[in-house]
């Protein structure tokens, strides 16, 4: 089916921010294609930011309630019928499903009342007549199986890297925290997860984050005001006295801190995709025994250990200390040169 006279979109992905960043390299081969449509993501509430640091790919935000099944976030049913509602009077021209294999959300996203209905689906799965759905891509990269979409419904992919817009407003957020670090002095510690079981030993992170301490850098541990328990394990288990700043960056002000560090060490989470988009190089453990799918593609720059397959700490010290000796980026070093 060819899809003409597409004015407005509406993209349905209520994720986090590693699953939205490995979705932007699709949003732009969308926005390549469509140049003059008005593109709106439905997200959940936290991502309205996002879009904000994206007008070129974003037109508007709609906050996503909640639904059945879906674990993101807790839900009242009374909120559904209004922002079905809403939603079926913007009157889009496609909706796209970029949620999942359509398992869940399908019908719902039909229910967006979209002229077109695109997305992925399952064999078990209902998809919405018409052409405009594939078979759901399992062990395609995150970020290669939303161009293979795209593709579909013939918007080209415009290459796969990741972006994250930096803004003076981040820097003076960072620069508000007054911390005691130099850009390429530091080393960025992530040791949270919003999975318990995709994160990597506390003891383990504190052990590497000592090594980096001995070879002259200072640790600054991060996290979301969620993950502080987890931050704080870490810090008992460390010899040396890190910086800790979980709970108390902004995310711009996270982004600047990565984009500014040495290296980065860090379970596959959001952070990781961040430090992808911002060249910042590193070590991501991956817990969860999908590497191929989440691993940053920039693999020069930031080295992916497959933790189930190698459970070995002298493999991660080795892929770490070949981060630390790189050169620092130009942007780091003193002066410019």
């Amino acid at each position: 089916m060819e899809l003409t006279n597409i004015r407005k979109i509406v993209l349905f992905r209520a994720l986090q921010l590693g699953d939205l960043l490995c979705a932007i390299p699709a949003v732009r081969a969308l926005r390549h294609r469509w140049p003059e449509a008005s593109v709106t993501l439905i997200g959940l509430p936290w991502a309205e930011q996002l879009t904000r640091r994206f007008p070129m790919y974003f037109d508007a935000f709609e906050r996503f309630p909640g639904y059945p099944g879906l674990p993101e976030q807790p839900y009242t049913v009374g909120d559904l019928p209004p922002f079905l509602a809403r939603i079926q009077s913007e009157k889009f021209d496609l909706a796209v499903q970029m949620q999942g294999d359509g398992t869940l959300v399908n019908p719902l996203v039909e229910l967006f009342g979209a002229r077109h209905t695109a997305g992925f689906y399952n064999e078990t799965s209902y998809r919405p007549p018409g052409d405009l759905f594939i078979p759901y891509p399992s062990h395609v990269h995150e970020v290669c199986r939303h161009l293979l979409l795209m593709q579909h419904l013939g918007a080209p992919h415009q290459g796969v890297t990741m972006e994250f817009p930096l803004t003076n407003e981040d820097y003076a957020d960072l620069e508000a925290l007054r911390l005691p670090i130099q850009p390429g002095g530091y080393v960025c510690v992530h040791p949270g997860s919003r999975a318990a079981w995709r994160q990597w030993p506390p003891l383990a992170f504190a052990n590497m984050a000592d090594r980096c301490a001995k070879l002259g850098y200072d640790v600054v541990l991060t996290g979301t005001t969620d993950e502080i328990p987890i931050v704080d394990q870490v810090v008992q288990f460390m010899r040396a006295t890190p910086i800790v700043v979980a709970g108390k960056t902004s995310l711009g002000a996270m982004a600047v801190l990565i984009k500014q560090a040495k290296a980065i060490l860090s379970n596959c989470t959001g952070t990781s995709h961040l430090a992808s988009a911002l060249g910042t190089p590193g070590v991501v453990i991956s817990m969860d025994g999908e590497p191929n799918r989440w691993r940053p593609l920039n693999r020069a720059t930031l080295v992916t250990v497959d933790w189930i397959q190698t459970p070995d700490l002298t493999v991660v010290e080795e892929a770490l200390l070949n981060k630390l000796a790189l050169p620092l980026p130009i942007e780091q070093s003193v002066n410019g040169v």
